[in-house]
Parts: C-alpha cells; sequence; structure tokens
C-alpha cells in the first residue's frame, strides 16, 4: 500500500523509522510516496521514496530542498490529493480548538478516497462522527487509535475485546507528564523542579500547560465518551483542573494517609447521562493506577461482567506513537485483504 505523511515531526518519524527498519510487516509491504511538512517542504514519487533518506535531511533542522523529488510549489493539500497515497497519515500539531490544518487534511483525503490514520486529537474530539460518515461514504476509513494512550491499544481492546462486557466507566491516567512530576514530587521535589526535569527529560514541553492544566487529559476523556459510550460531550461541558495548584503539604498528607495523587480523567454513566471529569485525585496505594509511576499511562474499564480490567503501558513518544499509527495501517490493510 502506498503512503503518504502529513507532517513529519516526532510523530511522523516515529512511524517513518518503523517503515525504514522493515521491508515487510506482518506480510504486508507499505512505499512511501509522499511526505509533506509545513517547515521542511514537500516530496513526492509515485514510485515510492526512501524513507531513510527522508529521515536524515529532516534530521533537525533539516529539510527536503535540493531532494531530486522536491516540490516545492505543492502544500499539503494538494500533496493529498495528487500523490496517489492509499493512506494519509495525519501527523501535525494538535489544536483541541479549531482541528486545523489537521481536519481539512483530513477531509480532504477522504474525499479524495483515501484512508486516514492519525493520533491527532482536534479532529477526532470535534467531528468524530462526522468524519467517520464521510469516510463511510468514499468507502474508506478513518482510524485514530493513537489519540488515547498512544501505542497502547486502548480503544480497539474496548470496542472489540470488551464489546457486551457492559462498559459503565472508564478512568485513567491518561498524561504521562503530569504523572512523572506528581511521583517525583512524592519523592521529595518541589513542582518547579520536577516540571523542569521532566522538560529537561523530553516529557514536557517548553510551554507545558497542556499538559500540566490537564488539557491534554481532556481531550481524551472527550474522545472516550464517543468512542465508548456515543455521548456527545465537548471540551466545554467537562470540568477540568490540573496540577499546578498541588503543594508538598498536599504530596505529603496523601502520602501519611497511604494515598497517591494522580491527575485522573474519567467518563462514565451517572443515571441516564454520561458524565466526565478531569483532576488530581488522591487513590489508594491498593488501586491499579496508584501504582503506576513515571510517565507511564494506565486506564482501568469498570464492566458489569467482568468488574475492574486495568490497561498499563506508553502514552507518548516516537517509538509508541509510531506504532499506534501502524496498528492502523494494518487494520485497513487486513480488511483490505
Amino acid at each position: 500500500m502506498k503512503v503518504a505523511f502529513i507532517g513529519f515531526g516526532v510523530v511522523g518519524r516515529g512511524l517513518a523509522e518503523i517503515l525504514a527498519a522493515n521491508r515487510e510487516i506482518n506480510g504486508f509491504a507499505f512505499s512511501t510516496v509522499a511526505v509533506s511538512d509545513l517547515m521542511r517542504g514537500t516530496v513526492c514519487d509515485p514510485e515510492g521514496l526512501d524513507v531513510q533518506v527522508l529521515l536524515d535531511l529532516a534530521a533537525d533542522p533539516g529539510t527536503f530542498e535540493g531532494h531530486n523529488s522536491c516540490r516545492p510549489d505543492w502544500d499539503a493539500l494538494q500533496a493529498i490529493r495528487e500523490c496517489g497515497a492509499d493512506i494519509i497519515v495525519e501527523a501535525t500539531p494538535t489544536d483541541i480548538v479549531t482541528g486545523e490544518p489537521a481536519m481539512s487534511h483530513i477531509r480532504t483525503a477522504l474525499e479524495g478516497g483515501k484512508h486516514v490514520v492519525t493520533t491527532n486529537k482536534g479532529p477526532v474530539v470535534l467531528a468524530l462522527n462526522d468524519l467517520l460518515e464521510l469516510a463511510a461514504g468514499h468507502g474508506v476509513q478513518f482510524r485514530y487509535e493513537g489519540t488515547v494512550m498512544s501505542g497502547t491499544p486502548v480503544l480497539n481492546t474496548a470496542r472489540r475485546f470488551l464489546a457486551g462486557a457492559g462498559m459503565n466507566r472508564v478512568r485513567g491516567i491518561l498524561n504521562g507528564t503530569t504523572n512523572y512530576i506528581l511521583c517525583e514530587m512524592e519523592s521529595g521535589m518541589s513542582y518547579a523542579d520536577a516540571l523542569k526535569q521532566a522538560q529537561v527529560l523530553g516529557y514536557a514541553e517548553t510551554v507545558p500547560d497542556a499538559d500540566v492544566e490537564g488539557k491534554d487529559a481532556l481531550g481524551k476523556v472527550v474522545i472516550l465518551a464517543k468512542v465508548l459510550f456515543g455521548a456527545t460531550l465537548s471540551v466545554d461541558e467537562v470540568p477540568c483542573t490540573g496540577i499546578t495548584h498541588i503543594a508538598p503539604a498536599d504530596i505529603e498528607a496523601a502520602t501519611a494517609a497511604g494515598e497517591r495523587w494522580k491527575l485522573i480523567g474519567e467518563v462514565g454513566r451517572e443515571g441516564d447521562r454520561v458524565v466526565g471529569r478531569v483532576g488530581p485525585v488522591r487513590l489508594p496505594v491498593g488501586n491499579p493506577l496508584a501504582a503506576v509511576s513515571g510517565p507511564t499511562n494506565a486506564i482501568t474499564f469498570s464492566t458489569d461482567l467482568l468488574g475492574d480490567v486495568t490497561i498499563e503501558g506508553p502514552g507518548a513518544g516516537k517509538e509508541a506513537t509510531g506504532f499506534a499509527l501502524l496498528s492502523d495501517m494494518l487494520e485497513i490493510a487486513r480488511g483490505l485483504a
């Protein structure tokens, strides 16, 4: 199958490195025919591009200028329309307010009869049902497994393997940055020092607001509400509090009570409504989520038939996010096969 990348930052390169190292994956071969990146430019060759060469050229602050397949007059939308790809990998930065530019990229691809895989939360938060209908109307698939907990298979597990179990609530550690900071504070660090260390290690952005104010987890809660409960929650309907107000005294009080602070995103049924929330919670140390340390994510599905089922795994990172995209590509390939 022919693949085109829209966005070639950390996420896109994570998948590209997997494809460069594997000529065939689970019996399927993927040929990269185009890459379009706002900062690096656009390259396209319907016969296939050497992914490793592109990775070398894209090494920060590299560009595709000078590559013999460079298309300096093409933007991302033109690349989507004219590259001849079967699958578009949408890997541009997330915006859960407008969904752009990913929303336009995804709509253009689906309208052109191309499958789309993405880890971009914006379009899924804002227009999941519309995009699924658009995909179905054009006989293609829109897949987004990596929008929640990255490479850890949360959405597919819940929809496929817990179907019929009677899902009533989902709660989890959906942001690794805040979990790392809270764990370091438990070991004696101040919030400021823990945040600085998270930034040095690459867990937190230079401007960490989306993580520490709970906005990243908020987007994932809305996606879980839509996918697992069929709810039409918006980000404005979900109360959201971050961890910036938690002080060392709060950590000490929780420790003395045999508890740990975790930033928890949750969604579930309350009567005939589906409600969600994001905020710091003190969990007993015996709770499976309380034992999750570092930048790891975890989620607990509460069901009628099985009780609680907890999954733990990486929720961010180049390799994990690249794998999430690959898993969706393989699902598309298997369906067509």
